[in-house]
């Protein structure tokens, strides 16, 4: 047979149809006869294992189980598991089943089965399901056997005294073979097969009980558990009706996972049978769990938790604990006694260390472990306690000193004693009395009792003394004997094993010559001895042996004298002894010849030793007399030696010289090659090791020059050199100026040709919608072509104006005009002011002009760093002054918001957004299978469309239909659903984009976002986190994203032709993704309208969550003095001055708005910028500002001339008017920077452990020497200098100072700078070190960042390049589409000609009307155009005028308020912001910052009348 586990796998049964044939009814019989067979195979196969578990050992295969049945020797074993009171092992008939493998089966074997049926009628089994005794033995009905077995190990687990069985239905595997004999076996008895799955159920019914509440109360039970809530469950566990016990609140929820896990198996177990039982055996539990099994559960839980409880107690060493734990009713566990508590955790600490010893990991002890060591320690104590009262007996009986009631004691079978032999009564008396004699001696307490082991001690060392008394009687008997024979023979064999003694063979005569003679002494004649002989043992004990009976008893025989003529056992030892050891002397000699020589010699070698000693230690004592004769011998030796060898020196000094030196200069010649040698062979490695000690030495001075809070002198000086200006950095700072120059001028050139490209687009729009004539398109066309050739010439050829430029009488005038863009540039207070003191349409000029102009559109970090400062001031200004709530900043469309938007778009030519989004927008452009439609109707009218193209018929649907009409019909809901699946694909991957590239968003939009935030929470408070984050959202999705996602052609996001568009399916795609972009970014729902797309509400709160740590994460930048590492310093050390590229008109503007709003924007008196506009005087023309002479004023184009140059671009170097003048010293900062600069050139030429100790040591002439050439170098750099990047004057005066000169004025420096509370000579003036220290760390990152400028510089320039040559192109296309235009003309021989000098004849043009439309602000608040005017009731509404008045420009109105007649205020208005704000969403704007105005009535209303549309 074959089995195996499929858990997953659901195969068919038998019986069952698998595949479409077509089979008989025989066959179908046939099947289901199989199906039968294969399911009784399964249970037989749960039964077996349900058995296994439950006795702990294997049982026949599931095939030969219903045989191996029979006898009932694991249905008893089985009855012993749940009922040992009763049915015990020794109840059990051929327990091992020896009988019955050897004989077979045995009448007697059927009281197995009776006890088992016994046992289940005592844990009260209903009868129902008991088989018959016949059914068993006989082999009459097995499978009612197994039926019983399911039903009782289901009532077991109910009782919590056995695991649940197993439903292994469609789980195990079996043969054809092994399926077809059981299924012959089934129709051989003709056995009608018990139903299975019913078993629940009436066991239910055949408890008394009410079965309709209990029903009820199951059902409910199920329906809780199904629900999942822990404490409705444990409510309808507790329900009376339902009969359950030992149920818990505390595991409730324990309850309910174990539960739900039971249900779960029970409905997969029951979908595996529903193929093969009909309806009506179909039972209502078999899906739903019974009441037992509940039960089962319940006790599972509380088993287990019990468990755990006795399992920890043990772990703890808990007595208490443990025996509370034993006595919880859900173990039921038998006979646990109170008073047996310390055995129990014994026995069972024993049992769990030993179990996890066997399985080398921590393991619990289960239920039946526990009751096994329970029973094992009730059995220990009861036996302990009798051994006890045993103990007592024989101690009583010891003190009686009676050996036969000690006898009679030890023999008690409670004591439990070994080898008690009742012969040796008399000794153990004796041995025991001695023994607790001793023990009381010991612990001098005369009631001390032996216990167990001391008395079992005493019987075992008893036994052992006899049994040696023994051997030694019977052997000194046998040798006596001998002896009188005169027999030798034995002697040597009796020695050895009855006196145990080693003897030696050689010696057996001498054994037997000697005990005879000592026998003979001791023999008497005539005396009268009786045949016992008496042995002591132990020194203590007698013991009496009759030599002629073999007996030896321990109690002296009544009037017998002892054998005395005898040898005793000690002296046959005793002669046995001696003649060995005598012997064994003998051979020790005998072998050690050579050792007994060698100790002789020794002998005679220590006495030679001992006479030189003696005579030694009389040399010893006379050794002062011995020195001196040996004194003067050896003296008398050396002078003599020495003589010779004087006398033959003196006669060779000079040979010996030169000797000497040949020899010393060969010895320093070889060391110097060795050594020489050495450094050749290991050359590279001495390198490197110079190099790292050098390289190592610099890191350490640079690490002390970056990192300590005050660097030494010594350090500082090593890197001095590093504040110089090199060729190089005059290069880069020239090159940085030329890029920036060319990058601000063609960002300047590009707006404008953007500005007219976009005049040129409404122009040819309104060309074709018959709103102008061609002669206007003609002559912008002209214009544009003009400007664009002249823009070109002027960038490559003008060199720009500056103030080497002007003429000399104007330069004073431009310096003031230096100093005065120079406060507003650092000032941003100012601009900000301005910037809300001019009407709307002003500002927003001004802005795109003046300002970013101001600012060289950010191309450094200095004027990105003085533009995010006037971005901050002015956004903090506008929020305190306009925003009245929090939506405010959504809906009014702030004009700080439109700058910082339009300036990061793309301003500088630095698309951040392409490199951001143009790879997931070209991918949604290029999956031409992509079609995202979201509406309903759109999507019908496709299908229909559709259908009528595949038909060739008009389809019968109707073609105009509303939304809920379209999501009728299911094929529109499908394709709408399909729709949304494909748009939230794209928009996760638009997501990703977004949320990845948080580091390539530009640091100024997150700035302003932080700044944004900050600003609001400060004004509002009580606003919440998400409002917040909202604003923010609006600021960084909605603004700066959201149309480049919507319009990828008009942010420069992807490359378009001339001409080229991109196609409805795409713009819809992207508008799809847009607006579920824009609606999660706002935490916005799909409502209302957009209904249809509810199913997409849970995929936006997500995405919300996700943009809600995109935008906190966005604001977590850092200060911009931090990033760009700007401080107070800053303008002092750069090497070039800040320089601007501005026009003449734009200059007089500026200068004209800072006079006309001067009282708002500078009210104190002594402002800095009211000083300045003084000495500026009143606003000058172009003529006045270029002086006398500019313009010919004859010149009949004197007006285009004078426009013409008042664009013209000059330079302005922009300096502070307030830095130091020669010959003051009022300024501490500057005074600082050239005591600095005078240090640097000092400690370069002179060393010095302080600045103290420099100033005040002479320099020395070399020192002196080495200046004059620095100080020579630096004129001649100076000399090569371009003019702006040269120091000041006096700077450079200084500079040229003799060192002596300048360690004097270094002095009076620093006592000024001390005074002022700068520096301090009592740290030796190192708060200025510490200062030049912080001057080279800024120049090496000043270096960094300029060669990070240059290159992006360089990118940018190249970005704007490109540009420039897109809308050249787009120029060319416009060009081409006039020409065909006026070609169409000619041909057609049209009424309207046109003219090239501008001149036109018009027949029946229409042109616009320039009429005025006037309004009552009631009329338009009737059309819905005007909502609502602050400060004004409704019907103040017909006092208030609007005049709406169209502009030079085609799309730009003015439009005026008039309150009562009299002109209040009035506004640009720009029909392309209105349509900029319908496409974003814009409902509602504000207009004169006072009446909010429906934006799409508004277009409406300009459209209608002015359009005609």
């Amino acid at each position: 047979m074959h089995h195996e586990e499929l858990a997953s796998l659901q195969r068919p049964r038998y019986g069952s149809i698998v595949d479409d044939e077509r089979i008989s009814a025989e066959e179908m019989d046939e099947r289901r006869r199989q199906n039968i067979a294969y399911e009784y195979l399964c249970h037989l196969e749960e039964a077996k294992r349900w058995m296994e578990v439950c006795l702990e050992e294997e049982l026949p295969p599931t095939t030969e189980l219903e045989e191996g049945l029979r006898n009932g020797v694991y249905l008893a074993k089985l009855a012993k598991f749940f009922a040992p009171n009763v049915v015990s092992d020794k109840k059990i008939y051929d327990v091992e089943q020896a009988r019955y493998k050897r004989s077979g089966l045995h009448f007697r074997h059927t009281d197995n089965t009776v006890q088992w049926l016994r046992a289940m009628e005592s844990i009260g089994l209903p009868k129902i399901f008991y088989p018959e005794t016949t059914d068993v033995y006989d082999r009459k009905n097995i499978p009612r056997m197994i039926y019983c077995i399911h039903a009782l190990s289901l009532y077991l687990f109910k009782l919590g005294l056995a695991p649940q069985i197993q439903d292994l239905l469609g789980k195990v595997d079996f043969t054809e073979e092994e399926i077809s004999n059981m299924r012959k076996e089934l129709e051989k008895y003709g056995i009608q097969m018990p139903s299975f799955s019913k078993i629940g159920g009436i066991l239910a019914s055949e408890l008394s009980v009410d079965e309709a509440a209990l029903h009820a109360a199951v059902i409910a039970i199920n329906e809780a558990i199904e629900r999942r809530r822990a404490e409705q469950t444990i409510a309808t566990l507790r329900n009376p009706n339902a009969m359950l016990l030992n149920v818990d609140e505390e595991l409730a929820q324990d309850y309910q996972n174990e539960l739900f896990e039971a249900k779960r198996r029970k409905e997969s177990n029951a979908r595996l049978k529903n193929g093969t039982i009909s309806e009506e055996e179909r039972d209502v539990y078999e899906e739903l769990l019974t009441q037992a099994e509940i039960q089962g559960n319940i006790n599972k839980i509380n088993i287990h938790i019990a468990l755990v409880q006795v399992n920890e107690a043990i772990d703890r060493q808990d007595e208490v604990a443990l025996m509370a734990g034993l006595n919880r009713p859900a173990l039921s566990l038998f006979e646990v006694l109170p008073q047996n508590s310390s055995w129990y955790l014994l026995q069972l600490c024993d049992s769990k260390e030993q179990k996890m010893q066997i399985a080398g990991v921590p393991n619990m002890l289960d239920k039946s472990e526990i009751q096994k060591e329970v029973s094992v320690a009730n059995a220990e104590a009861e036996a302990h306690k009798l051994r006890i009262i045993a103990v007592g007996h024989i101690n009583e009986a010891i003190d009686q000193g009676n050996p036969e009631k000690t006898l009679e004691a030890l023999l008690l079978p409670t004591a439990k004693l070994q080898d008690v032999r009742p012969v040796n009564a008399r000794h153990y008396q004796d041995v025991l009395y001695h023994a607790k004699a001793q023990k009381c001696k010991e612990s001098q307490d005369e009631s001390e009792l032996l216990w167990l082991d001391e008395i079992q001690k005493g019987i075992s060392d008893a036994n052992n003394n006899i049994k040696e008394a023994a051997i030694l009687a019977v052997g000194t008997s046998m040798i006596n004997k001998s002896l009188e024979k005169g027999d030798s023979q034995p002697i040597l064999m009796l020695l050895q094993s009855k006196f145990g003694l080693r003897v030696i063979p050689e010696c057996a005569e001498t054994y037997f010559r000697n005990l005879s003679e000592a026998k003979n002494l001791k023999t008497v004649e005539g005396s009268n001895e009786s045949p016992w002989i008496k042995f002591v043992m132990k020194n203590m004990y007698d013991y009496y042996y009759n030599a002629e009976t073999e007996e030896g008893t321990c109690v002296a025989p009544e009037g017998v004298v002892p054998k005395t003529s005898w040898l005793t056992g000690e002296e046959i030892q005793s002669i046995v002894g001696q003649v060995t050891a005598d012997y064994n002397r003998e051979q020790l000699w005998l072998a050690n010849e050579s050792l007994i020589v060698q100790l002789q010699a020794r002998a005679r070698g220590f006495l030679v030793r001992k006479n030189y000693q003696e005579r030694k230690a009389y040399l010893q004592n006379q050794e002062p007399s011995a020195i001196k004769i040996q004194a003067f011998w050896k003296g008398f030796k050396q002078r003599k030696s020495y003589v010779d060898r004087l006398n033959v020196l003196q006669g060779n000094v000079a040979a010996i010289v030169k000797i000497q030196s040949w020899v010393k200069m060969w010895l320093a010649k070889r060391a110097y090659r060795k050594r020489l040698q050495y450094f050749k062979d290991h050359n590279d490695e001495i390198v490197k090791i110079q190099a790292f000690l050098r390289a190592n030495k610099a890191r350490e001075d640079y690490r002390i020059l970056i990192g300590a809070e005050n660097p030494p002198l010594t350090v500082l000086r090593k890197f001095a050199y590093l504040l110089d200006q090199s060729d190089l950095d005059f290069q880069e700072e020239l090159e940085v100026t030329r890029l920036r120059e060319e990058v601000v001028t063609k960002i300047r050139s590009n707006q404008q040709l953007e500005k007219d490209l976009n005049l040129m687009d409404i122009k040819i729009g309104l060309l074709v919608k018959n709103r102008i004539t061609l002669q206007d398109v003609v002559l912008h066309s002209k214009k544009l072509n003009k400007k664009s050739k002249s823009q070109l010439e002027e960038m490559v050829m003008v060199d720009k104006q500056g103030i080497k430029g002007l003429s000399k009488e104007r330069r004073k005038k431009l310096e003031a005009y230096q100093h005065l863009f120079y406060l507003l540039q650092t000032n941003p207070m100012y601009l900000a002011k301005l910037i809300f003191q001019m009407p709307q349409n002003k500002s927003t000029k001004f802005m795109d002009t003046v300002i970013f102009t101001l600012y060289n559109y950010a191309s450094n970090q200095r004027e990105e760093y003085l533009l995010l400062k006037l971005f901050k001031t002015a956004l903090e200004e506008e929020i305190n002054s306009k925003v009245d709530q929090i939506q405010d900043i959504v809906t009014g469309n702030p004009t700080v918001i439109k700058m910082v938007v339009s300036f990061n778009r793309g301003a500088r030519g630095q698309n951040t957004l392409r490199q951001l989004l143009a790879p997931v927008v070209k991918e949604i452009m290029e999956d031409k299978s992509l079609i995202i439609n979201t509406s309903p109707v759109n999507v019908y009218k496709s299908w229909v469309n559709q259908l009528e193209m595949q038909s060739g018929e008009a389809s019968k649907l109707p073609y105009d239909v509303t939304t809920e009409q379209a999501l009728t019909h299911t094929e529109v809901v499908n394709k709408l659903e399909s729709s949304i699946q494909s748009l939230r694909a794209v928009t996760d991957k638009v997501l990703t984009s977004i949320f990845s590239s948080l580091n390539m968003m530009p640091y100024g939009m997150r700035y302003i976002a932080k700044v944004l935030k900050s600003s609001l929470h400060e004004k509002f408070p009580d606003a919440t986190e998400d409002e917040l984050l909202k604003i923010v959202g609006n600021l960084l999705y909605y603004r700066y994203m959201n149309p480049a996602i919507v319009a990828p052609d008009g942010f420069d996001i992807i490359d378009m032709t001339a001409g080229g568009q991109i196609h409805p399916d795409q713009r819809r795609n992207l508008g799809c993704v847009a607006k579920v972009l824009q609606h999660a970014a706002s935490n916005k729902l799909f409502e209302g309208e957009s209904e249809h797309l509810s199913s997409m509400n849970t995929y936006l709160s997500q995405t919300y969550q996700k943009f809600r740590n995109f935008f906190q994460a966005a604001c977590d930048v850092p200060e911009p003095e931090e990033k760009f590492n700007i401080d107070e310093y800053s303008d002092m050390v750069t090497l070039s001055k800040p320089v601007i590229y501005i026009s003449i008109e734009e200059i007089i503007n500026t200068h004209s708005l800072l006079l006309e709003h001067q009282d708002a924007i500078a009210a104190e008196p002594n402002d800095l910028l009211n000083e300045l506009l003084e000495g500026l005087g009143p606003v000058p023309d172009v003529e006045s500002f270029l002086g006398e002479g500019a313009v010919d004023p004859n010149d009949p184009n004197r007006e285009s001339t004078l426009t013409q140059l008042a664009k013209t671009e000059i330079s302005l170097s922009l300096t502070s008017k307030y830095e130091l003048r020669e010959g003051e010293d009022q300024d501490l900062k500057s005074l600082m920077i050239k005591t600095k600069r005078l240090i640097v050139d000092v400690i370069r030429t002179q060393p010095g452990d302080t600045l103290l100790e420099i100033l005040e040591t002479p320099a020395t002439a070399q020192q002196e020497s080495e200046h004059l050439k620095l100080v020579e170098k630096r004129a001649i750099l100076n000399s090569k200098t371009p003019e702006k990047m040269k120091p000041s004057q006096s700077i450079f005066e200084d500079g040229q100072l003799p060192i002596e000169q300048k360690k004097r004025k270094i002095q009076r420096n620093l006592r000024t700078l001390e005074q002022a509370g700068l520096v301090s000579s009592a740290t030796k003036y190192q708060e200025i070190i510490n200062e030049i220290a912080k001057d080279i760390r800024n120049q090496r990152r000043y270096r960094h960042h300029r060669k990070a400028e240059l290159v992006k510089l360089q990118q940018t320039l190249n970005a704007l390049n490109s540009k420039t040559a897109f809308y050249e192109e787009q120029i060319n296309y416009y060009n081409t589409y006039i020409k065909t235009c006026l070609d169409n003309l000619t041909r057609k021989n049209s009424r309207r000609s046109i003219k090239l000098d501008g001149k036109e004849e018009v027949k029946g043009s229409k042109k616009l009307k320039q009429v005025s439309l006037k309004y009552t602000a009631a009329r338009l608040h009737e059309k819905g155009v005007i909502l609502e005017i602050e400060d004004l009731q409704t019907n103040q509404f017909k006092n208030v005028m609007f005049d709406i008045t169209p502009g030079e420009e085609v799309g730009d109105f003015e439009i005026k308020a008039k309150f009562l007649g009299v002109e209040m205020e009035k506004v640009q208005l720009h029909f392309q912001d209105l349509l900029q704000m319908q496409y974003e969403g814009v409902a509602v704007m504000k207009m004169f910052d006072k009446a909010k105005v429906n934006v799409n009535l508004l277009i409406f209303l300009l459209n209608k009348k002015f359009y005609g549309k």
